[in-house]
């Protein structure tokens, strides 16, 4: 193979190569589409977030009013998730424990990717478990408005399985919101209860 064309095959094959590696680090690193955790955004409008109609575990209609006025903690799981969601619940309540006076002006909104089985009811009574934090508001509704949900928040999720043992893959982004119902940074669980609460006053220091 002539020289020029050998350099040519090289120069697309590392184009490629690098391609491949950002779509990797955009999947595995940012499933939400936001910035990285901790990423505190204070300039601009971070496309995360938006209108949204659900179902809280009360079984009352709710839309993204309901964000206003509190800084909130939202992340997408289900309750037959065996692991993720229930540490999240428990590194979450951390982070709010270690905020102080601060905790009273934030809620943990869990809203399920599951909606088949997670009914309100459902919901509820996951919730009220042992060991999980209290207040926390679980929200679901029909498979459109959860898709919607998702999709406002740049949120993954997909069914996997068949029958009574399936199973959902999620992305695993913690979304803070501000108290005006807008994005303002990623939290993740590996970040810890003390770092977590630091990048939550780090936000609140901002407004």
């Amino acid at each position: 193979m002539p020289r020029r064309s050998i350099l040519l095959f090289s120069a697309a094959c590392l184009m490629f190569a690098v391609a491949i590696i950002v779509a990797t680090f955009v999947v595995i690193s940012r499933p939400a589409g936001g910035p990285a955790a901790g990423e505190v955004i204070s300039t601009g409008q971070a496309e995360v977030g938006g209108p949204f109609q659900l179902v809280d575990h009360d079984g009352q209609a709710v839309d993204e009013s309901m964000l206003e006025g509190k800084w909130s903690l939202v992340f997408f799981g289900f309750t037959y998730c065996p692991d993720y969601c229930p540490t999240t619940l428990q590194a979450l309540d951390a982070t709010k424990r270690r905020l102080g006076d601060r905790a009273k002006d934030v809620q943990i909104v869990f809203i399920s990717v599951d909606p088949q089985r997670d009914t309100p009811k459902a919901l509820k009574d996951y919730l009220s478990s042992d060991g999980f934090p209290e207040g926390v508001i679980g929200l679901t509704g029909s498979p459109e408005q959860v898709r919607a949900a998702a999709d406002a928040y740049r949120a993954f999720y997909q069914k996997v399985g068949e029958g009574e043992d399936y199973t959902m893959n999620h992305s695993l982004t913690v979304y803070l919101m501000g108290p005006d119902g807008q994005f303002r940074t990623a939290v993740a669980e590996e970040l810890g209860p003390e770092t977590s609460a630091r990048v939550v006053e780090q936000a609140m220091a901002r407004g």
